[in-house]
Parts: C-alpha cells; sequence; structure tokens
C-alpha cells in the first residue's frame, strides 16, 4: 500500500503491518540495530518496521528498551536487547548498527564498546548531527580496524524519522549496497518515486552535505521572519491576516514546508483564545549547525554570507536584556503609518523573499562545490538536490529547479548563471529593492534580505573596490599586487619613499 502523497510529492510505502508473515519475520536475527531512543530513534524503527525490517532495539538505559517494547513497539516485529553483547548477536551479517545518540563523545563512547564485538565488514552508522571532521576521523580509524562507518545526515525531524525523511549517507562507500535497501525504502520519495536518499560521498561527506542543509535552514527561516517582520510592523497587519498570505505564498514558488507551517503559526491561538506566537520569548536558540557552516565557509573562502547573517541574527536575539534597555536609550526612524499600495507592497515582500532565497542557496551550492575541491569528494549537486526535496525541513518545490538547473549542466559554477534563476531574480530585482529601501528608511533589520541583495550586486559587478585594498595592505604591510595587465605578477610598490624597493621579479608565481 501507499501513503497518500503530501502537497511536495512525498509519500512512503507501508508493507510490514498491511503484508503479515512475509519472509523477513521468518528470519530468526535482526536485518539492523539501532541504539538510542529518544523520539526519533523510535520513529525511525518504527519506519523500518514498516517497510519489512527487523530492527534490533537497544538504549544506554535498559528500562527505555522494554518501555518502547510494550508501547510504541507494540504489535510490530521490534525485537529488544539489554546489552550491546545481547545486541550484536542478533544481528544478520554484516551487521549494521545505527547510532542516534548525541554527537560528540557519546559517538565515541559507543564505538569504542561496539568494536571488540563486531567483525571485519561489519557497519557502524551515525545518524546524529555530527561534525563532519569527526566522521572522517572516525571512517580513518575504523578502516584500519576492518570496520566500516558511514555517516548520515537524516533530516525532517520527528515526523520525517517516521515517515520518511531526507537521508545522506557518507563514508566507506563499501557499506552502501549493505544498507541502500534499507534506507531508500525508508526515506520520503518524490515525483514518481525516487528516493530522497543517496550515496553521497566519502569519509565526512554525508555530515558536510547535512550541515550545510542545516545552515540554509537557519537563512530560510531568518528570510521568512523578516517578511514576518516587515508585514507586521510596516504594513501593520494583524495574525490573521499575515496568515492568510502566507497560505497564498504556499500556492507560488515559495510552496515549502517551512512557508506552510509559518501560516499554521501565524493563525495558532492558545489556550486563552489569544494568539500564541505574540507571547513567545524573541530569543532564538541554535544548536551549531547554522554556525559550523558560517565558519566552515571562512575556512575555505566561500562567501556564504546569508547563512552568516542568519546565525548572526539568531544572536543578537539572544541579547533581550540589552535590547530592551537599547529600546529605551537608542533612536532610530519613528514608526509611521503605511500609506502605500499593500497589496502591491505584498508582492513585492514576495519577490524579495524569492531572491534571497535564491541567493541563499546558490552561496550553500557554492560551499559544497569547494568542499568537494578541498577532500576530492565527488558529489552530484543535482542529487543532493533531489535529496532535499523531500521529507526534510526545507523541502520545496523549489528545489526541483535547483535539480533541473545541475541536470541540464552538471558543471554549473553558480545557480544565478543558469537561465531560470538568472530571470528569476531578474524579475523580482525592482521589487527586492524596493522592499530593502522601505524597510531601511523605517528602521527594520533585514539582514539576509540585504546581505542577499549585497552579494548579488557584487557578484554581477566586473570591478569592486578591492584594488584599493591590495594597494592598503601593500601600503602598510608590503603585501604586493597584481596589475590587471599582468596577472599573476606580485608587485610592492615603495609608496612613502621611505621603504625598500622589491623587485617584482621576486613575487612572481
Amino acid at each position: 500500500m501507499l501513503k497518500q502523497p503530501d502537497r511536495y510529492g512525498c509519500y512512503c510505502w507501508i508493507t510490514a503491518r498491511d503484508f503479515p508473515g512475509t519472509s523477513v519475520l521468518s528470519h530468526s536475527r535482526a536485518d539492523i540495530a539501532l541504539i538510542g531512543l529518544a523520539v526519533m530513534g523510535q520513529n525511525l524503527i518504527l519506519n523500518m518496521n514498516d517497510h519489512g525490517f527487523v530492527v534490533c532495539a537497544f538504549n544506554r538505559t535498559v528500562s527505555k528498551v522494554d518501555d518502547f517494547l510494550a508501547n510504541e513497539a507494540k504489535g510490530t516485529r521490534v525485537i529488544g536487547a539489554h546489552s550491546l553483547e545481547e545486541m550484536v548477536s542478533t544481528l544478520k551479517k554484516p551487521r549494521r548498527i545505527i547510532l542516534l545518540v548525541k554527537a560528540g563523545s557519546a559517538v565515541d563512547d559507543f564505538i569504542q564498546k561496539l568494536v571488540p564485538l563486531l567483525e571485519t565488514g561489519d557497519i557502524i552508522i551515525d545518524g546524529g548531527n555530527s561534525e563532519y571532521r569527526d566522521t572522517t576521523r572516525r571512517c580513518k580509524e575504523l578502516q584500519a580496524k576492518g570496520i566500516l562507518f558511514v555517516g548520515s545526515g537524516v533530516s525532517g525531524g520527528e515526523e520525517g524519522a517516521r515517515y520518511g525523511p531526507s537521508l545522506m549517507p557518507g563514508g566507506a562507500k563499501e557499506a552502501w549496497p549493505h544498507i541502500k535497501t534499507i534506507f531508500q525504502s525508508i526515506a520520503a520519495k518524490v515525483g514518481s518515486g525516487e528516493p530522497c536518499c543517496d550515496w553521497v560521498g566519502d569519509e565526512g561527506a554525508g555530515h558536510f552535505v547535512k550541515m550545510v542543509h542545516n545552515g540554509i535552514e537557519y537563512g530560510d527561516m531568518q528570510l521568512i521572519c523578516e517578511a514576518y517582520h516587515l508585514m507586521k510592523d510596516v504594513v501593520g497587519m494583524e495574525h490573521d491576516e499575515m496568515a492568510k498570505v502566507f497560505q497564498e505564498w504556499n500556492k507560488t514558488e515559495l510552496d515549502s514546508f517551512l512557508i506552510e507551517i509559518t501560516a499554521n503559526i501565524l493563525k495558532f491561538k492558545d489556550s486563552d483564545g489569544k494568539y500564541l506566537l505574540p507571547k513567545i520569548r524573541d530569543s532564538a536558540g541554535q544548536k551549531g549547525t547554522g554556525k559550523w557552516t558560517a565558519i566552515s565557509a571562512l575556512e575555505y573562502g566561500v562567501p556564504v554570507t546569508l547563512i552568516g547573517e542568519a546565525v548572526f541574527a539568531r544572536c543578537l536575539s539572544s541579547l533581550k536584556n540589552e535590547r530592551v534597555q537599547a529600546s529605551k536609550l537608542l533612536e532610530g526612524p519613528k514608526m509611521t503609518q503605511f500609506r502605500g499600495d499593500k497589496k502591491a507592497f505584498l508582492e513585492d515582500i514576495r519577490k524579495a523573499l524569492y531572491a534571497s532565497k535564491i541567493i541563499s542557496y546558490a552561496q550553500g551550492f557554492m560551499l559544497l562545490r569547494q568542499a568537494a575541491k578541498e577532500f576530492g569528494w565527488t558529489l552530484n549537486y543535482g542529487g543532493i538536490a533531489l535529496m532535499w526535496r523531500g521529507g526534510c525541513i526545507i523541502r520545496s518545490v523549489f528545489l526541483g529547479k535547483i535539480k533541473d538547473a545541475f541536470d541540464r549542466n552538471p558543471e554549473l559554477q553558480n545557480l544565478l548563471l543558469d537561465d531560470f534563476f538568472k530571470r528569476a531574480v531578474e524579475n523580482c530585482q525592482e521589487s527586492w529593492r524596493r522592499v530593502i529601501s522601505t524597510g531601511v528608511q523605517i528602521g527594520i533589520p533585514m539582514p539576509c534580505f540585504t546581505t542577499a541583495l549585497s552579494f548579488y550586486d557584487g557578484y554581477r559587478l566586473e570591478i569592486l573596490p578591492a584594488n584599493l585594498i591590495q594597494a592598503q595592505r601593500d601600503y602598510f604591510g608590503a603585501h604586493t599586487y597584481e596589475l590587471l595587465s599582468k596577472p599573476g605578477v606580485f608587485i610592492h610598490t615603495n609608496w612613502t619613499g621611505h621603504g625598500g624597493n622589491v623587485s617584482s621579479s621576486a613575487y612572481n608565481v
């Protein structure tokens, strides 16, 4: 049987409960084990069970295993273990074990305990939000011991884990044939049934792609917040009215999970009948993956400006007490009642959001491309867009357009150079600039709208003022510069007449 597809074309096959007595049940050994029975782990187990796989569940606190089997997993084929030794003994070979535990030392602790119990060719899969360098390290360490290690991004939250997540596995490629059927069976499906899961690349590639996904998620959320801020404080709209606008936007190019839930959040009322959103403290939390994306962008010299600003916007929001004090002391433009064409301005906001979103994804794929060069990964960028097309938090119709762009040109250097996205941004440009001008004049912070436009303007200019920076660097530090007429030849000028002269030939590269 098929679960009905959602509005993004995602659906999953349901088999185990609908077809009792299949051959899978006749085996006494489990197909795979999962360690970590928080909600994500429980839901992933139930997902695998629905697809006909026998799963062995284990948790450090073993009482949670019994509770899970007696409640959520009651009546399923899931089996439990009260020790790692017992868990390993239930598994078919090669043994496949998923870790869904807190990233960091907990992953290393379980690996250390598992290795003595495993044999050459057995597989450990880390499905948490691990830092990609840790995954690379673990791949190398376990390879030396004959164990295959996979670091897999898992996106979609609790519901995705239960009914079809986006999965981004990478690491020891020899493991892929042994986990492919399970992973692609439980993943979200789009289009004609294409799974939102495929092999990403070697070592830490899977977790790097998941990190960039999460960074883009930060950007998407901040862009939506800036649109909401403009509606609320510039146009003066009420919550129900804003909810209806987001519902309408979800029928356009912005059709996505985050736009959909924003409409639901805006119209949600508390038990007292009042809107819940204005009661929520305006201090955003973060778990680190957005920050990791920004750090990686700086490390590899990629201008992923929008994700960086989205991270900083959360940092600024966390200064709640300081902002309360500053609001009483620092003056800005006085808010005035909006007197323009409301419908036209809302369309301007929609287009500004769409154009900025294109920039964010273009920057994210720039970072993926640079990482591939750094680590020698062969990444399928259209395939990555497909993996994100369903199941995950940033799932949207928009990602299908990105896949189409890379299908047209697998060597595409930047999404902005694709004809579809080039035309899309050009179509939004006047609206984009009007929104930013209006917001700046009124004093509305729009860090992601503005940095997206600044990137676009910088990227499209043949000449930037960086020549002055190079001259300044050479003036105070003799760092040299290149002439436009002699690229590759580095020159130092004695700007003051007091320094030493350096022959240009000494700086040839």
